[in-house]
């Protein structure tokens, strides 16, 4: 039977990062596969400019998600004034200098940023070309001792637990998201899993556009996945 490691994403702040519009920073409700391969890859030391090993990372992962809490979000307007010569960061590798003309002194860097509230999630995956390095145990060793600090989607995101969380043998993706840590209190739990990963009464198909391409860093291209909820033993129906 497959082993899955556990990662558990718990922090006052997470953003799962979806598409940027302009400077509206908005954030899907389940991890995207290219946040926890940036994930990985930090706790494994992997500079930015080795896009191959993030691309042979990312290509091998097979990640699900289950949200153990509501979803809370909220909206940080972020602002900044930029004097003549000043110039903004940006993830991109391009400073992002002032607007307005030459003969402004000052103008407005304005951001918005979505972010999670007190977010609960359990994530389960697993590599496929299991003997291939790095492996799912030195993915659990890098969690407890990363090359470097850790964060959940934006620098500012830091965890406020243990993100390995174990290890769960299951037939799927899936099977590993209904069976492992469940909470105590009984609810209905939504999940996101692989398309092939199994199937769930009601659930729905959906193509995500997650995948980044690590040498452009940029998203392309369509992933299956499939979304749905589980109720707990005990939990109305």
């Amino acid at each position: 039977m497959p082993r899955h490691l556990l990662m558990r994403l718990e922090a006052p702040l997470m953003a799962f990062g979806g598409e940027t519009i302009d400077n509206y920073g908005v954030i899907r409700d389940f991890p995207a596969l290219s946040m926890v391969t940036g994930l990985l890859a930090n706790a494994l030391g992997y500079r930015r400019e080795e896009s191959e090993l993030h691309d042979r990372l990312q290509a091998r992962l097979l990640v699900g998600a289950r949200l153990d809490g509501d979803v809370q979000r909220l909206t940080d307007f972020q602002t900044a004034q930029l004097s003549k010569d000043d110039k903004g960061w940006t993830t991109w590798g391009i400073a992002e200098e002032r607007r307005g003309g030459a003969d402004s002194y000052k103008s407005p860097h304005l951001r918005y940023r979505d972010y999670h509230a007190s977010l609960n999630v359990l994530v389960a995956l697993r590599l496929e070309s299991a003997a291939e390095a790095p492996m799912l145990d030195d993915l659990a060793r890098v969690l407890d001792h990363p090359a470097r600090p850790l964060f959940i989607g934006r620098k500012s995101c830091l965890p406020s637990r243990r993100l390995f969380a174990g290890w769960h043998e299951a037939d799927s993706i899936l099977v590993a998201l209904q069976t492992a840590q469940l909470p105590e209190k009984a609810r209905h739990l939504r999940v996101q899993w692989p398309d092939g990963e199994g199937t769930l009464a009601g659930d729905r198909s959906l193509d995500l556009c997650d995948e980044r391409n690590w040498r452009s860093g940029v998203h392309g291209g369509w992933r299956p996945v499939r979304e749905g909820h589980f109720v707990l033993p005990g939990s109305p129906t």
